[in-house]
């Protein structure tokens, strides 16, 4: 893992009993006191792996709803198994805060089988870059989880419009002391979607998402996630991010995100 943050250094910190502190790295770019919704997604994904756990399957559907901002400070979350079974299983994770519901999530495990494979029949990416330019993000967003995050850029990028294939890695461990799942690493970066791959000018226009939908046919292998990402904005406010999930080997699955497309209100003093 690559590290700018310290050794000790996580988005999370235990509190015990389920509770949790927030760092800074968790910090989304449009407000100082809220979570991007990439380590809440990953935290929840821990909590349910956590929860129960069975080494013969793997989770191949996971929906996060982002019910309120998740606020840059404690959390507590619990899981628990809303639907056991020999074959496949829902699971569910809740986070609080303040004696509120911030975040839940759902998910699928399906049993592992001696099924025969077929291939993903989606374009493998190109690995990530050796020879790059550190991505600029605007100078409205604030650092935080961005800056918690190594990216690599093919095409596109957080300052540029359209369509955009990025390489993404985690600078610090979800929590202390421990390497990230392959299912944490991959929703930690899935939720950027929406951010690589803006439509509408970003000082004019808020495109919020309050869910992240991730499918996946296998678990990715690595530290690098690939997000091959592109948003659809339609007359009324609803948009709609869209990734293909790689790792170095190809395709692992996709991503999506609902999105409210909205104006932002003038700048003080206009």
């Amino acid at each position: 893992m690559s590290s700018i943050c310290g050794v000790a250094d996580s988005f999370y910190v235990p509190l015990g009993d389920g509770r949790w502190q927030a760092t800074v790295h968790t910090t989304g770019p449009w407000d100082a006191g809220s979570q991007h919704g990439g380590p809440p997604s990953a935290l929840l994904a821990r909590a349910m792996q956590d929860i129960s756990p069975r080494d013969d399957m793997m989770i191949a559907r996971f929906t996060c709803e982002i019910l309120r901002p998740v606020p840059v400070g404690e959390i507590s979350v619990a899981a628990r198994v809303a639907r056991p079974g020999r074959s496949v299983e829902m699971l569910e994770a809740v986070a609080s805060a303040g004696g509120r519901e911030v975040a839940k999530a759902t998910a699928w495990r399906v049993l592992r089988t001696a099924s025969e494979p077929v291939p993903s029949r989606l374009p493998a990416p190109a690995g990530p870059p050796e020879d790059y330019e550190p991505m600029r993000r605007p100078r409205s967003w604030g650092d935080g989880f961005l800056a918690a995050v190594e990216w690599r850029s093919i095409t596109g990028g957080f300052t540029k419009p359209g369509p955009a294939t990025i390489w993404a890695r985690l600078r610090c461990p979800l929590v202390p002391d421990e390497e990230p799942r392959p299912l944490d690493l991959v929703l930690s970066i899935a939720d950027s979607g929406n951010g690589v791959s803006w439509e509408l000018d970003i000082t004019r226009w808020h495109f919020i998402n309050p869910e992240l939908t991730v499918h996946l046919h296998r678990e990715p292998e690595g530290e690098w996630i690939c997000l091959d990402a592109q948003t659809a904005v339609s007359r009324g406010g609803a948009g709609l991010a869209t990734s293909v999930l790689s790792d170095r080997t190809g395709p692992v699955g996709v991503g999506a995100q609902s999105l409210l497309i909205a104006p932002r209100p003038p700048a003080s003093g206009h």
